[in-house]
C-alpha cells in the first residue's frame, strides 16, 4: 500500500542551520496495517509522516501509494486515499461551520466540485447515526457550529469525517496530545474501531508510549533520521510495556 524508498529530507540545504531530518528510510507498509511511530524529538517521525500526506517533497528518494508514485504530488492531489487527524484540535475542520456543514465537506473532498443539493434529510440521518456511535450526545447538536465543541469532541468528529468519502490511508499526527485522558481514550478507541471496520491502512505518531503499547498491529521506532527498531505483527503481541520504556532509556 505504501512504499518509501530511501527517502532523505534535508531542510535549509548549505545554510548554517541544516537539518539532515531523514537518512535514507525505506519502509513498507501493508494494505490493512496499523502501524505506529515513535521516537524522541527530532527523531523524524513527523516529518515522515508528512512526507506520506505531502505537506512537502523529500530531497530525494521516492514514495509510492497503492501502486502510485506520489512522491512529487501536493497534499490535495492525494485526497483521494489519505485522511489525516492533526495534532491541534482547531485544524482539519472549519469552526465557524456547522457540524452538519462540515461533515458535507468531508463526504465530498475527493470528488469534483459543482452544483447539486447540498444536504439531504438522509445524509442528516447518517451523519446523525454515525455521531452517535461516539456516546457524546453530538447527535442533537449538528446545527452547532464546530468551532463552539471541545478539543475531544472537534477530534473524534474529525475521525468519523474522515471516513466520509474515499479513504483508504489514515495519517494520525499526534491526535490525543492535547486532549484530557477521557476525551484521548474516546478518540483513540474510535480511531481503532474505524480501522479496523475500514481495513484502512494507518500510520499513528504519538509520544504516548501507553498508547503505542495497545495500539497497531507494528512499531517502528526512529532516531536520527533512521528506522532503529521495526517490530512487526508476529512479535508485537509478546512486547511488553516496559520494553518501550527502555527503548528511551
Amino acid at each position: 500500500m505504501i512504499r518509501i524508498s530511501n527517502v532523505h529530507k534535508v531542510f535549509n540545504r548549505g545554510q548554517a542551520n541544516e537539518v539532515n531530518a531523514l537518512d535514507g528510510v525505506d519502509l513498507e507498509i501493508k494494505a490493512g496495517e496499523f502501524l505506529v511511530i515513535v521516537g524522541s524529538n527530532g527523531s523524524g517521525k513527523t516529518t515522515l509522516l508528512n512526507l506520506v500526506a505531502g505537506s512537502f517533497f523529500p530531497t530525494s528518494g521516492t514514495i509510492g501509494i497503492n501502486g502510485t508514485d506520489v512522491t512529487k504530488l501536493p497534499d490535495y492531489r492525494r485526497s483521494e486515499w489519505i485522511a489525516r487527524v492533526f495534532q491541534n484540535p482547531l485544524s482539519g475542520t472549519a469552526p465557524d461551520l456547522s457540524i452538519l456543514d462540515n461533515f458535507r465537506l468531508a463526504a465530498i473532498r475527493s470528488k469534483p466540485k459543482g452544483l447539486s443539493i447540498g444536504i439531504s434529510e438522509s445524509f442528516k440521518t447518517q451523519v446523525r447515526e454515525k455521531i452517535a456511535t461516539l456516546g457524546m450526545g453530538l447527535e442533537k447538536k449538528i446545527e452547532q457550529p464546530m468551532g463552539t465543541l471541545s478539543g475531544g469532541q472537534r477530534q473524534a468528529l474529525t475521525l468519523l469525517m474522515s471516513v466520509m468519502d474515499t479513504c483508504q490511508v489514515l495519517l494520525l499526527d499526534e491526535p490525543t496530545a492535547a486532549l484530557d485522558p477521557r476525551s484521548a481514550n474516546i478518540v483513540m478507541q474510535t480511531a481503532d474501531k474505524l480501522i479496523k471496520e475500514f481495513g484502512l491502512t494507518a500510520i499513528l505518531v504519538t509520544h504516548n508510549l501507553k498508547d503505542a503499547f495497545i495500539y497497531g498491529d507494528r512499531i517502528i521506532q526512529m532516531a536520527g533520521g533512521k528506522v532503529v527498531r521495526d517490530i512487526g505483527e508476529k512479535n508485537k503481541p509478546s512486547l511488553k510495556q516496559n520494553d518501550l520504556f527502555d527503548w528511551f532509556a
